[in-house]
């Protein structure tokens, strides 16, 4: 039996200056499937996102929709053709309403005023239909990240999408939210929407896609059913190589204790916490979202204000009033959010790297530019930061890219005491391998990792002992030896 594609993509080439995110990729894609989409960042996913939703128009080549030529010029025309993108980046307006939300764009009009009554009917039946604990009255901003991105999906609903894309859904979600959306998204495929679902977590890919599509340097490598491939051969293909020990775990030579926390208080947030952490050690901190791991790493680098405890680094009790404080005591900080907490966007490579530690670039008061230079070249070359140019501005990079990035800065400002929160979120396969053979460098030279991560397997890969948090509270300690997924769950909830 003929099989019937809803898009059919046709040597679709893309280019910026100095970059060809796209070459000559051609596709199709089967009407009423969950169709996976994968690939290293810089793969060019996000740029064919764009083309097929008329953010960007392709340089060359086209694109078939239920077997009509398009060319759209604009994400409205696109909308109107039936295709909606559920961005990783949430899209609404957060003081309106859920129902006011799922029909931005698309008023309901009786006569000339607005259909309230209608518009909320409408998306009452919307949330019955999907059968979510969501009351369309709610303002949207008072909804967990879970339920916000359902509103999205529940607008696409509305304005009668037949093509949904979905990037990166599950980054900030929790095992629970995750079951949820999985629901949701098959759902959709029961109802005849076709899904375009883009993840870097290929066990979701695997679990919940009907076909994948392998995308490397712009180009396209291969499109084939999830059942044709296993995990090892779909990283392959995006990676280009074979790829080594997925977690470089060496143990190395701890020393004594380097961070001691002792009954720390946060009211509200924190709850008498106490632990140790020894230089050379990889430290890991687990928990669900909302157990207080990252509210804990700014508590002790100073950034919040703690009501209670002590902080003692090296063996002296520290009172650090801001994070300019812990920097100067040799600690730093890799954000979750690297956007728009670890990186100044519009600044370029060099000056990201160098930005914490000005002393070395300057001389009689001066920056040098032959210094940043210097330094931004020989850290971008350690950790294989892939930029056109150090005066490249940091937005232009892929994810995988911009975190090498914030990691360099740290590395030049030579932190002792690192802590990385979610230090793999967003980014592929191959970036992760490398970060993880940092971390390894890292620990390596005597230098301290406190990584707190919501990836059960990269903690247990990587760290050589798991704290385990659930709402404020510590709930126990585990070592490599004893952790497991089960063990660390348990505790997380």
């Amino acid at each position: 039996m003929e099989k019937d594609y809803i898009l059919r993509l046709q040597g679709i080439t893309k280019e910026f200056p100095g970059v060809k995110a796209l070459n000559n990729v051609s596709f199709e894609i089967e009407r009423g499937t969950i169709h996976g989409l994968v690939g290293e960042n810089g793969a060019g996913k996000s740029t064919l996102i764009k083309v097929l939703a008329g953010i960007y128009q392709p340089n060359e080549g086209t694109f078939l929709l239920n077997g009509e030529e398009k060319h759209f010029a604009s994400p409205i025309e696109a909308r109107h053709a039936g295709i909606s993108v559920v961005h990783q980046e949430i899209k609404l307006a957060e003081p309106l309403s859920v129902a006011e939300n799922m029909f931005l764009g698309n008023i309901m009009m009786k006569g000339k005023l607005v259909d309230w009554k209608g518009m909320r009917d409408r998306a009452q039946a919307i949330v019955d239909d999907l059968d979510m604990d969501i009351d369309i009255n709610a303002q949207v901003s008072s909804l967990t990240v879970a339920k916000k991105q359902i509103v999205e999906i529940m607008h696409a609903i509305n304005n009668n999408s037949k093509l949904l894309i979905m990037d990166e859904p599950s980054a900030v979600l929790t095992d629970r939210e995750l079951e949820v959306m999985f629901r949701i998204v098959r759902q959709l495929r029961e109802k005849g929407i076709t899904i375009i679902y883009i993840s870097h977590r290929l066990d979701e890919v695997f679990e919940l896609c009907d076909n994948v599509t392998v995308l490397r340097d712009g180009q396209h490598i291969k499109t084939m059913a999830t059942s044709e491939v296993d995990k090892h051969g779909l990283i392959t293909m995006m990676v280009g190589r074979e790829m080594g020990q997925e977690y470089p775990k060496e143990v190395g030579d701890i020393g004594g204790t380097i961070l001691e926390v002792k009954h720390l208080v946060r009211n509200g947030v924190l709850k008498d916490i106490s632990f140790q952490v020894r230089s050379g050690e990889v430290f890991g901190i687990s928990g669900l979202v909302g157990a207080g791991r990252t509210e804990l790493a700014r508590a002790i680098l100073g950034i919040d204000k703690i009501d209670s405890g002590e902080v003692f680094v090296r063996g002296k009790k520290v009172n650090y009033h801001s994070f300019s404080d812990a920097i100067g005591d040799g600690l730093g900080l890799i954000p979750e959010d690297r956007k728009l907490e670890g990186l100044v966007q519009i600044m370029s490579v060099k000056k990201n790297i160098t930005m914490v530690n000005m002393k070395q670039v300057i001389r009689g008061g001066v920056i040098r530019g032959e210094l940043e230079d210097k330094y931004s070249q020989e850290y971008a070359e350690k950790l294989h930061v892939m930029a056109p140019t150090m005066d490249t501005e940091v937005q232009y990079l892929s994810g995988g890219n911009q975190q090498k990035v914030v990691i360099a800065k740290w590395l030049f400002q030579n932190a002792e005491i690192l802590f990385l929160d979610e230090p793999t979120r967003g980014i592929d396969v191959g970036a992760k391998a490398e970060i993880y053979r940092l971390i390894d460098q890292m620990v390596k030279a005597g230098k301290t990792v406190i990584m707190i991560s919501s990836e059960m397997p990269e903690l247990l890969g990587m760290c050589d002992r798991i704290m385990v948090m659930h709402e404020g509270n510590k709930m126990g300690e585990l070592t490599a030896a004893e952790a497991t997924q089960e063990k660390i769950m348990a505790m997380c909830v």
